[in-house]
């Protein structure tokens, strides 16, 4: 397979595919001629373009909205939808899967279990059930405005209780399944929720993974929760061979959700009221509990599956994600706006064999796949064979997000999965705003590793350290958001003083929302990631990111994977350390190191070239996927890890330790 460089375009949509895009149907609505003209249009008059979209989307309201925003107080507290009243679960589920809707028996969810047992959940499967959990939440006492917690593995009731929480007008505070005692119980006690959702446990490689367990040594550090809706995932309710810890607040989902009510007339909320509270990872410090609406995640969320996403009824939509991850929420109500179909998947992606993804794809027909670079670089070093077992036809569009590409993966996954016809969708925004600041539309040509340009709607910009616009220049700098969107985060959970020194106190005059990723754009107008401007490496007064590093030590035929981390030098102040898991075909050695080292230094320049370069099997990750870049640095300088409960592989830091 040819790597070009990620000057080439390697993309091009068919015109009769670029036609019948979405995005295209909007342009010809419009009267827009051309992807620039899109763009200019709908990022420089964001107040137009909001406006217009909930007509166009088919977004429902109970009562319309005053005005499309108030921004009196600047785009750091701008106001979206004043006067309106929505709720997401109208949405999503009430339009689609009550009684009397024509499209009650769609298939809301296709389901499949580690073990290989599967499930189809319909709309109206989902709207009965929501409405059990809004039912039960009111008999708890929870009202509009109470967090409720959803420590949850990945079945289907995570949509249910989803949805039942935004139905009552309760916060939901998703929680990743796979954090330990110490991460559940913070973000318990952040929240302050007194219902908790979670599960006898889950499969997991092969194994049971209790979670209830946690769960209970979580609230007992903290205290606060009342109940706690335990789902038998596992079977230990009615298995005599297993005990399971079970305390005075428990109640077992069957009995607690199945005899509630199936009826619940779903609330008419304020634009503005808070619908969900996603905490960042936690891999890079305290996490930060980011606060959503209902307004804003309806929109956002709806606008970049239709647009970005190309949503078609026919489309079954699988994202490799956790309900306690931002792309876990955004697959569901995105897709659940349109009555679309979402895939579902439980376990590991190389369990029992490397193929377990292209082998869903396969049998379940899926049509968009999306998936984080790191581990698209985890299952190509398992070779083509696995892929070359399964018909993958079926994919109409790749999707990814999380952290920068190398070229060498890129073409792989749209060569060897997309078949050189599915375009890759690589985007980019966060936790913060639930949704993407740089988006392609899925009608434009590409270029390996590129993000397109800025979402619809997204006024965004690169600037140099005085926040001046670089982006025309071509030259790297900060990615900035000029003007706020819906669904940017209200404040902080914590309070608005962390909220402006996170993302408004670097540019101060104008306001600009600093997001902390280092970006470029083209001469061709193709945007471009170098990696978080904080992780920046800066050697002897020098700067590069530790991207930068790893995409030219994966561009070795050697090397399946790099990770780069910046370490204290008496010398020139901060060096580069490199550790390396190598493709299947390749061994480590003295020759080979050194040959990896030479070749940063030639294409970084000698200061960058590795003080030290380790070979490892793998690296410490998060299960979405992403390197924990903080933990290497603390292995490797004999520092204390800190929290390891977001790493889903901890065995690999003692490979960390062991490398030489």
């Amino acid at each position: 397979m040819e790597v070009p460089d990620t000057d080439e375009v390697v993309h091009r949509p068919s015109p009769e595919f670029a036609e019948a895009t979405n995005v295209r149907a909007f342009m010809r609505e419009y009267g827009i001629e051309d992807y620039e003209s899109l763009i200019d249009r709908t990022c420089s008059d964001v107040e137009w373009f909001w406006d217009e979209l909930v007509d166009y989307l088919g977004i429902e309201f109970y009562e319309e909205y005053d005005a499309v925003r108030d921004d009196a107080e600047g785009p750091q507290f701008t106001e979206w939808y004043p006067g309106g009243r929505i709720n997401i679960a109208h949405n999503v589920l009430d339009r689609h899967g009550a009684v009397d809707s024509p499209d009650r028996n769609r298939v809301a969810c296709i389901w499949e279990g580690e073990p290989g047992d599967t499930r189809q959940v319909t709309y109206h499967d989902v709207y009965r059930e929501a409405n059990r959990v809004a039912n039960l939440l009111e008999s708890y006492g929870v009202e509009t405005g109470d967090t409720v917690g959803l420590y949850m593995p990945m079945v289907p009731e995570v949509i249910s209780i989803l949805y039942g929480c935004f139905k009552v007008g309760a916060i939901a505070v998703p929680i990743f399944s796979g954090f330990g005692v110490d991460a559940t119980a913070t973000r318990i006690e952040d929240s302050g929720c007194s219902v908790l959702f979670t599960a006898d446990g889950f499969y997991r490689r092969g194994s049971e993974i209790t979670l209830k367990d946690a769960a209970d040594e979580a609230i007992s550090e903290v205290g606060g929760v009342e109940h706690t809706v335990v789902y038998d995932r596992l079977g230990i309710a009615d298995s005599d061979d297993k005990t399971i810890r079970w305390t005075a607040r428990d109640d077992w989902w069957d009995e607690a959700v199945g005899e509630a009510s199936p009826e619940y007339e779903t609330k008419e909320l304020d634009a503005s009221q808070e619908s969900m509270l996603l905490y960042s990872s936690g891999t890079t410090g305290e996490p930060k509990g980011i606060v959503h609406t209902h307004a804003g995640l309806q929109m956002q969320c709806a606008k970049e599956i239709y647009f970005g996403f190309d949503h078609k009824p026919e489309d079954r939509f699988f994202w490799v994600s956790d309900i306690g991850w931002m792309m876990g929420p955004w697959t569901l109500v995105g897709n659940h706006t349109f009555g679309g179909t979402t895939f579902m998947y439980e376990g590991a992606p190389d369990y029992p064999n490397p193929d377990r993804f292209w082998e869903m794809i396969d049998r379940h027909g899926l049509t968009v796949f999306g998936i984080s670079p790191t581990a698209v670089r985890a299952l190509r070093k398992h070779g083509d064979e696995w892929v070359e077992k399964h018909d993958l036809s079926s994919l109409r569009l790749l999707g990814s997000t999380g952290e920068p590409w190398d070229p060498e993966s890129w073409m792989w996954f749209y060569d060897r999965i997309g078949g050189r016809e599915a375009p890759v969708l690589n985007i980019s925004g966060g936790t913060e705003i639930c949704g993407c600041f740089l988006m392609p539309m899925p009608d434009q040509p590409l270029k390996p590793c590129s993000l397109g340009g800025p979402g619809l709607g997204m006024d965004v910009d690169i600037v140099d350290a005085d926040g001046r616009s670089v982006a025309d220049d071509h030259e790297r700098g900060y990615l900035v958001a000029r003007d706020s969107c819906p669904s940017m985060t209200k404040s902080l959970w914590s309070g608005d003083d962390r909220y402006l020194e996170a993302y408004w106190s670097t540019f101060e005059e104008p306001p600009l929302w600093n997001h902390g990723d280092w970006a470029q754009k083209d001469e061709d107008g193709f945007w471009f990631l170098h990696g978080r401007a904080d992780d920046a490496l800066n050697v002897a007064g020098r700067k590069v990111g530790p991207a930068e590093i790893e995409g030219v030590l994966v561009e070795h035929d050697a090397v399946n994977q790099a990770a780069v981390v910046g370490v204290d030098d008496e010398t020139t102040g901060t060096a580069v350390v490199a550790y390396v898991v190598l493709e299947a075909d390749a061994e480590p050695s003295d020759e080979l190191r050194e040959e990896l080292r030479e070749l940063v230094g030639e294409k970084q320049g000698k200061p960058f070239r590795p003080r030290e370069l380790r070979f490892v099997s793998e690296f410490p990750k998060t299960q979405s996927g992403k390197v924990i870049r903080r933990a290497i640095a603390a292995v490797h300088e004999g520092a204390d890890v800190g929290d390891t409960s977001s790493i889903e592989n901890p065995a690999a830091l003692d490979e960390l330790r062991e490398a030489r």
